[in-house]
């Protein structure tokens, strides 16, 4: 991110954070006012001083504009995917408010990594849906017992409610002719901006480890906003409803 950074690793990690974030941005245009509303939610039930859990951190977007707004707060960042920690750690290097951990969150034992037992608030962007329905309920149990009284947690996902096909099919419709339309301005899909991180001589090693992790794609499932909030009412959260959505996702908001 800085010029010392660059020289150190030669690695250009404020370009990479940047290059991420128009790629996300393709798929999900309104991206950034998910995470302001999940900030304001944030501020609103935990205060401007926060121990944050970034779940499934990719490349840090969440703890950016967390440490961005809330100066004071703190971040614990856990996922698995090696080339999108090394961009996370790259960015954050030296800053002590930010600890990243490797982890699978299938695995019942990865709270036993973190630094802390308890957050107050435990965040996550459009990630959970590369889980299928039974992981994601045991996950969230994991996660209730991470949050402290009064602490909350927030998912930004795709939530797809199957009993509106005729809507879902002409949304999906209008996105993807958007998303054509962005194409031809020269926005990188997902699978292009791999294909860079792969010719990055830093990145590439931790790219290669990547994809003998997750393949090409990893499917789940998306369960509607209703489905997730009645889970997670049951493993442990006394309230669970979303704070905002879209037309195909939705940022929902369970209280401890």
């Amino acid at each position: 991110m800085t010029d010392a950074n660059t020289a150190t690793t030669g690695a250009d990690w404020g370009a990479w954070q940047e290059s991420w974030d128009r790629q996300q941005e393709w798929y999900m245009p309104d991206r950034e006012e998910r995470f302001t509303i999940m900030l304001d939610m944030v501020e609103a039930l935990v205060g401007t001083a926060p121990r944050v859990l970034d779940l499934a951190c990719g490349t840090g977007s969440i703890t950016a504009r967390l440490l961005t707004r809330f100066p004071q707060a703190v971040s614990t960042g856990v996922d698995l995917d090696p080339a999108l920690l090394a961009i996370a750690e790259g960015t954050f290097a030296g800053d002590e408010r930010v600890t990243f951990v490797t982890a699978d969150l299938k695995d019942p034992q990865w709270p036993a990594l973190l630094p802390y037992d308890s957050y107050d608030a435990v965040l996550t962007a459009t990630a959970l849906h590369w889980l299928h329905s039974d992981p994601l309920a045991a996950l969230y149990g994991r996660v209730a017992e991470l949050v402290r009284d009064g602490g909350v947690f927030m998912n930004a996902d795709h939530m797809i409610d199957d009993s509106t096909p005729r809507i879902n099919a002409a949304e999906r419709a209008q996105r993807h002719a958007r998303m054509d339309r962005a194409r031809t301005a020269g926005a990188l899909d997902w699978a292009e901006w791999w294909q860079l991180a792969a010719k990055d001589p830093v990145l590439a090693g931790p790219t290669a480890r990547r994809f003998e992790i997750y393949g090409e794609h990893a499917d789940g499932d998306t369960p509607s906003a209703a489905w997730h909030a009645r889970v997670l009412r049951e493993r442990g959260f006394s309230e669970a409803r979303p704070v905002w959505s879209s037309p195909s996702d939705t940022l929902l908001l369970a209280l401890k």
